[in-house]
């Protein structure tokens, strides 16, 4: 009988406000208390433990000050929250502070051996292999912005500095199909491997929607946790869309809490 408890403390113990090693190339760390502040990405990140420790005005000044540093840098900043985090009024006093939700997404927790014995096969006509490439993951890039609707260019950059210092352990997957103008990328996917934690992240899974509900995504969750399962991990964790949760679920794994996004962004030419 699975612990959702035990599943979650360990996600909270292992997963949050840790600065990777080797941290990305171009990415900067700074700490502000149990705060972990992220600089360099395409928007400003904060993330803090489940209790940052700071109450009542400590917590809105503590809120204030990442706002602030990261308007003096004309950027957006996002602060992660997850739906047991404390204290109750957190979300109050991001709000106040002008930062705004976008969509909630389910985090999602299974064992890496269970989600690597289940056969997945591709679909017929669609192969998978991992890329490195900087042209294959600009076509991921491509991909992403057609999915979300949004300009999502800077992923091909992103995802570069990424494998590039990560020591093998940011690893990119990309289901092509072959179509009368040559291979096109329908999904893709990548696999962090957090050294010494037990857990792995699966990040960046989208599917163009004519390719969905073929098993495409469901091949690329099993790929993944083949790999993360021979590098010895234990856990796999999803931050979960409403497509893709239903089908993980289905896979055995277990939902222990949700996780939204408050942005902060500034007015155009506000700098």
């Amino acid at each position: 009988m699975t612990d959702f408890g035990e599943l979650l403390a360990a996600y909270d113990a292992n997963t949050r406000a840790r600065i990777p090693d080797p941290a990305p190339s171009g990415v900067e760390y700074e700490w502000d208390g149990a705060l972990l502040r992220t600089i360099g990405q395409h928007r400003g990140f904060v993330e803090t433990p489940r209790d940052p420790g700071v109450r009542g005005a400590a917590l809105d000044a503590l809120i204030a000050r990442q706002r602030d540093y990261f308007a003096a840098r004309g950027q957006a900043v996002e602060w992660k929250t997850r739906g047991h985090d404390l204290p109750d009024d957190l979300i109050d006093r991001l709000t106040a502070a002008g930062f705004e939700p976008e969509e909630r997404e389910t985090v999602l927790i299974g064992e890496a051996a269970a989600l690597a014995a289940e056969p997945a096969p591709p679909p017929p006509g669609v192969t998978l292999r991992q890329v490195t490439e900087y042209e294959d993951l600009r076509r991921i890039a491509a991909m992403h912005t057609e999915v979300w609707n949004e300009d999502r260019s800077y992923l091909a950059d992103h995802l570069a500095r990424s494998i590039a210092t990560a020591a093998g352990g940011f690893l990119v997957f990309a289901a092509e199909a072959q179509t009368p103008t040559g291979p096109q990328v329908v999904c893709a996917a990548w696999l962090t491997l957090r050294e010494g934690t037990g857990f792995a992240g699966f990040w960046g899974g989208s599917t163009l929607a004519r390719w969905r509900r073929r098993g495409v995504y469901r091949a690329l969750v099993a790929r993944r946790a083949q790999v993360a399962a021979a590098h010895g991990v234990k856990y796999v964790q999803v931050d979960a869309s409403e497509n893709s949760r239903p089908i993980l679920r289905r896979l055995g794994l277990h939902a222990v809490t949700t996780t939204t996004p408050y942005v902060w962004t500034p007015l155009p030419n506000a700098r």
